[in-house]
């Protein structure tokens, strides 16, 4: 009987692109290909060990658990063989034919545009097998699934634009994959080369690994070890096959408990955020294991979802193997870990503001938005959370922070809030008239830059017993200042606070003197439910309802400032000048809080207003 011509298949247009990056510009460091084919064999060898547990029969199951690697530097080819789970034409197809991972066209987006930093990352986003393609001219994979009923199969691809699949009778289970190697890359195909990789990057994977016939790896699981017995070489190379990546760890947490649950822990904090360079959202990362066998390499239950950062490895030997989150028993079983390792986790980064605080800075500069995260959503360790958070304030230096209990510390006996304030940078917030009155009866304001802290601020209220407020909310009320010589007396201030009201019209809500301001003339006070600039923009990028609405503000007059006490004489004298005078005094304070909208028709009044000069 003849075999059946094999099939060809065209590459999805992602994996076309992606394949173009990767074969012509991406990788300096060629050898990662081998860490990441190592990588996937592991993978693939979990899931077999996974399945071998909860299936009753599993294809040509006296095999071992592990991984070959021949090299031939004569036909110049590299080989590696595991014996894992295997593929059936349909999951070739759909794992080496298309992008079946929400962040590979991130990825791929990232690498078009040059970003160095993913490219260590590769294997976190689904598409580590492809990285043969740097050091090949042609690949060949023979795989068969761990169903008896399958059968052999073997694909192959040159990295163009299409590959194909046929029938290849005898293969056993798992998969082979044979790279043909470039005359550029055949360094490759020699043992020594491949045992200089593989003891870099893969000498914690939890499988023997054999190259021509030689162990060259110790199954080791490092989380069961005692700290005392690990070098911080082992703790970096480990973290660096863990994760993924090229860079060595930020932070690094080994812990074990007994109780109230059997717990041993080796996490990580990478170096960098990238969730900031731009990529997709980040997928938990933290393996969960049961007696060195992998339950779920990304439990998503394991840890908070603010927490998503963090990478490593928890072990737990109460957990059954065959855990499944639907049942009551074994929900609450990964609910008491959550419960026990965020606890811990928050405790371990406690200990690192408090014992290396420039370090801890460092930690929180690209981190800190998912501790703020976890402080607005995660009502069961709110508090512990509120202790980790870091602002610069107007008692601080430029670029130091200061922390909610240190503030509170310095606190008069009078104060009863803790006032915060939101822009852009320091020096805008400094430039604006919100701080005058606070300034001047001393009392501190936390400076916040990032969009997600009004947010937050919303959500946390209050802290040690202490409300906290936005200083620039119409309702703050301050301490009476004695009143300055020269200002407008009470009833000058009624009645041009009443004229500029019916001046003004719907732009504003009300107007009245303010206690808060000392060198600017006026400033504006939101009145509507939307809060502060940066949060009326983040609802119009979100298409909140409201978000389009008339803005109408409260606008706070200086009694004692020479242009107010101008404005309450030319109301009198040149009431149309008066007019044109009272619209810009609104827009500058428009400007200065980050909220005008209508900027030509503000530009055009105020040449009009120069015209009069």
């Amino acid at each position: 009987m003849s075999t059946p011509a094999p099939q060809t298949f065209e590459f999805q247009a992602e994996i076309k692109q992606l394949l173009d990056i990767v074969i012509h510009s991406l990788y300096t460091e060629k050898e990662i290909f081998v860490r990441e084919l190592v990588s996937n064999a592991a993978d693939a060898l979990e899931k077999l060990r996974h399945l071998s547990v909860t299936e009753k029969s599993v294809f040509d199951d006296k095999l071992e658990l592990e991984i070959n690697i021949t090299t031939d530097d004569k036909a110049k080819t590299f080989t590696i063989q595991d014996f894992g789970v295997g593929m059936t034409q349909a999951e070739l197809v759909e794992n080496l034919g298309t992008i079946a991972h929400s962040g590979s066209k991130a990825y791929i987006k990232a690498l078009g545009e040059g970003d160095q930093k993913a490219a260590g990352l590769i294997g976190q986003f689904g598409v580590g097998f492809y990285s043969a393609f740097m050091v090949a001219k042609m690949v060949r994979v023979y795989t068969h699934s761990w169903r008896e009923s399958e059968q052999g199969l073997v694909w192959s691809s040159d990295g163009g634009g299409s590959f194909a699949i046929e029938e290849s009778p005898g293969e056993r289970r798992g998969c082979k994959v044979v790279v043909e190697l470039t005359d550029e890359c055949s360094e490759f195909s020699h043992e020594w080369r491949v045992r200089e990789v593989l003891e870099r990057y893969s000498s914690f994977v939890s499988f023997p690994i054999n190259l021509n016939g030689k162990r060259v790896n110790t199954v080791q699981a490092l989380w069961l070890r005692g700290k005392a017995d690990i070098k911080e070489e082992e703790y970096d190379e480990f973290y660096k096959y863990q994760a993924h990546d090229s860079e060595k760890p930020r932070l690094r947490l080994h812990f074990s408990a007994d109780a109230p649950i059997s717990i041993n822990a080796l996490l990580f904090v990478p170096k960098d955020n990238t969730e900031k360079l731009g990529l997709s959202r980040l997928e938990p990362s933290v393996a969960l294991y049961c007696r060195k066998v992998m339950i779920d390499a990304r439990p998503k239950d394991l840890l908070p979802e603010w927490l998503r950062f963090v990478k490593g490895v928890v072990d737990s030997e109460d957990l059954p193997l065959n855990i499944s989150r639907e049942t009551m028993q074994d929900r609450s079983l990964v609910e008491k870990l959550n419960r026990v390792l965020t606890k811990r986790f928050i405790k371990f980064l406690d200990e690192e503001a408090k014992n290396r605080p420039e370090e801890y800075a460092q930690f929180y500069k690209e981190f800190g938005i998912f501790l703020k995260e976890g402080a607005a959503l995660d009502f069961a360790h709110k508090d512990a959370l509120m202790k980790l958070l870091r602002f610069e304030s107007s008692l601080t230096e430029a670029g130091k922070s200061t922390t909610f209990a240190d503030y509170v510390s310095r606190m008069g006996a009078e104060q009863k809030e803790i006032f915060y304030v939101v822009g852009p940078n320091r020096a805008a917030i400094e430039a604006g008239p919100y701080l005058e009155g606070f300034r001047a009866r001393n009392i501190e304001v936390l400076f916040c830059f990032e969009t997600v802290d009004e947010y937050v601020m919303g959500n946390v209220r209050e802290f040690d017993g202490r409300k906290i407020t936005a200083a620039d909310h119409a309702d703050v009320k301050l301490s009476e200042q004695p009143r300055a010589e020269g200002a407008l007396g009470e009833d000058e201030v009624k009645a041009l606070s009443g004229w500029l009201k019916d001046t003004l019209g719907e732009r504003v809500a009300d107007v009245r003197a303010s206690e808060r301001l000392v060198d600017s003339p006026a400033m504006a006070l939101n009145a509507d439910k939307l809060g502060s600039p940066h949060m009326r923009r983040l609802m119009r990028a979100l298409n909140k309802d409201g978000a389009e609405s008339p803005l109408r503000v409260n606008l706070e007059i200086n009694p004692r400032h020479a242009l107010i006490k101008r404005l309450a004489q030319l109301r009198a004298s040149e009431p149309q000048k008066a007019a044109l005078v009272a619209q810009q005094v609104l827009d500058n304070a428009l400007i200065s809080a980050g909220l005008l909208d209508d900027a030509p028709a503000m530009v055009k009044r105020l040449y009009k207003l120069l015209e009069s000069v």
